[in-house]
């Protein structure tokens, strides 16, 4: 495939998952001033024509959130100003997805702002990766695609552990997940963690619902945030008798002490191991033998190939990579 009339654009939160998909796909980066002015302002330019080309804008809306979201604007306007053919945007974390509904009286609906705000700035195309509702895409009337991903870091776990497993909810909103991994891992149990959020990022576990005795048990989510939640399942699956607990997730946020929490729960053998994706860029800076930094860099390489191709499915693909169960049984 050509790439002559594609360009990619890395912006602070993503530069190096930008770098490394350029690399898979043989081609250079567009160069692109990137400025934040001593009052807050920001300023994205790229320093070379685009003009009628197909643009790949690849930034994560993580912290600081505000601020990568406003680049990811600000870079869209300059392109629509610069009359390029097609904006792309892949953000591999889609930031305010968990604000999708209104709890309570006068509270916004921020996931539907962000998608107008992405829609009146000029982008034809979202892709985004394992958003946290699905139904955010009804906010969209452009083309959006999440990408599921948690499959994996799923794969990588199944290399080292493979008997006994238990999938593991961490919520009742997550059942749905668990139920997609047990389809492709024979005689694995499924076990919910009935949780009570007693205040924002503070949760506690009410109830387990499932047989945890001597289970190898893995949690899967698609964000680790505060790290309450996954901190507090742990340390209930180990008091009801679990063998082992990893987690995979696709966003490692890690806000506030998340780290020092879990890496606390590692020293005491509560937590084995944990897989996340480098969706985030942040996540380059653990050091720590027991976090599995799993790269979707080829994946979305893939994904982007296939976008501007006339002939391939992205669904297709997406369901051939998300499905493991001939990995799990060889």
């Amino acid at each position: 495939m050509s790439f002559k009339n594609i360009g990619i654009i890395g912006l602070s939160g993503s530069q190096k998952l930008a770098k490394l998909i350029a690399q898979h796909l043989k081609i250079k980066l567009i160069d692109t001033t990137i400025s934040h002015f001593a009052d807050g302002e920001i300023l994205v330019c790229p320093n070379e024509t685009v003009r009628h080309k197909k643009i790949v804008i690849i930034q994560s809306i993580s912290k600081p959130v505000n601020e990568n979201l406003m680049e990811l604007l600000v870079c869209i306007d300059s392109l629509k100003r610069a009359y390029v053919k097609e904006i792309v945007t892949i953000i591999p974390y889609l930031a305010y997805a968990r604000q999708d509904r209104k709890s309570r009286g006068r509270e916004p609906i921020t996931a539907k702002l962000i998608a107008n705000l992405l829609q009146i700035a000029g982008v034809n195309h979202v892709v985004t990766i394992d958003v946290h509702t699905e139904q955010i895409q009804g906010f969209y009337e452009i083309p959006f695609d999440s990408l599921r991903l948690w499959s994996l870091g799923v794969s990588k776990f199944l290399k080292i552990v493979h008997t006994n497993l238990a999938l593991v909810s961490p919520d009742y909103g997550s059942v749905k997940r668990a139920r997609e991994v047990s389809q492709f891992i024979p005689n694995a149990g499924i076990i919910i963690l009935d949780k009570k959020r007693v205040r924002p990022n503070t949760a506690e576990i009410l109830n387990i619902l499932g047989d945890t005795k001597n289970k190898n048990c893995l949690i899967v989510d698609d964000i680790i945030d505060t790290a309450g939640t996954i901190c507090e399942a742990a340390i209930a699956l180990k008091k009801n008798g679990a063998k082992t607990v990893n987690i995979v997730a696709t966003h490692g946020l890690f806000s506030r002490d998340a780290l020092d929490r879990i890496q606390n729960l590692m020293k005491q053998h509560i937590i084995d191991k944990i897989y996340v994706t480098n969706t985030i860029e942040s996540v380059y800076k653990i050091k720590n033998k027991n976090f599995k930094i799993v790269d979707v860099s080829s994946y979305l390489a893939d994904v982007i190939k296939i976008i501007f191709s006339e002939n391939q499915s992205l669904s297709q693909y997406a369901n051939k990579k998300n499905n493991f169960i001939n990995f799990y049984k060889k």
